[in-house]
């Protein structure tokens, strides 16, 4: 990996893991596609889930007291089912198709997250299901699993903390399960992806702090994660026609 390379990787870390901080997700969605952009899905997927997977336990960890278990047992399940086969699709597919499906998935949530398109409506716990159907397999397949969650229990859940302990809780069981996951396929068995994790880890832990102290309006925060979705989506599906 080029100075260049690493500059941009340590940049782009840094923006994902303050905002991860502050809104308790995200990180998957900013940093993947933008390292997608120079680094190979392989590589980047396994090396965010080690990341994510420590990011869920500090923060989780902090705010135990304040998960909704009764909100996420019901998408642990369904969850595992989608990670087995995104684990799958991505030892399988080649890269520009999945690259395609990435900047087109980030882009409906990048329009979504700019126009503040939430609701105030409870959701049903049918939508559990394909919710994490849905983020189990987008989460193993690309790294950026959150959405299908986010959008089902900010429906459910309206205490800001309650909802980011919850989230911390549910991205480190469905972080272990892709763990798993990944170390039966292959895609952890590499001292690359542990050599950047390990390189990497202060700074994301820097970021975390950073971003547990910053208040930032929640309309605010999401039209700008909604903006770099936006950037990020442009710039894979580029990368994809021209691959």
């Amino acid at each position: 990996m080029s100075l260049e390379h690493m500059a941009a990787m340590a940049a782009i870390l840094l923006m994902a893991y303050l905002v991860r901080g502050i809104t308790g997700f995200g990180s998957g969605l900013i940093s993947v596609p933008l390292l997608a952009l120079f680094l190979p899905l392989q590589f980047v997927v396994p090396l965010i889930l080690l990341l994510d997977f420590t990011a869920s336990i500090l923060i989780g960890g902090l705010h135990f007291k304040r998960v909704q278990w009764d909100e996420i047992g019901i998408l642990i399940p369904f969850g595992i089912v989608g990670v087995v086969l995104g684990t799958s699709l991505l030892v399988k597919l080649p890269t520009e198709p999945m690259l395609l499906a990435l900047a087109a998935f980030i882009l409906v949530f990048a329009v979504r997250s700019m126009l503040n398109l939430h609701g105030d409506k409870p959701a049903s716990r049918g939508w559990a299901i394909p919710a994490s159907l849905t983020g189990g397999t987008v989460g193993a397949l690309f790294g950026t699993g959150g959405p299908p969650y986010v959008m089902y229990l900010t429906h459910r859940i309206r205490d800001k903390s309650d909802l980011r302990a919850t989230f911390s809780a549910l991205f480190f069981t469905e972080g272990l399960t892709r763990i798993v996951s990944f170390l039966v396929a292959g895609l952890l068995m590499t001292a690359k992806v542990w050599t950047a994790y390990l390189t990497a880890l202060p700074l994301v832990l820097g970021a975390l702090y950073m971003g547990g102290r910053v208040h930032v309006g929640q309309a605010q925060m999401a039209r700008l994660v909604g903006v770099l979705l936006l950037a990020s989506s442009v710039s894979l599906l580029f990368k994809a026609l021209h691959a």
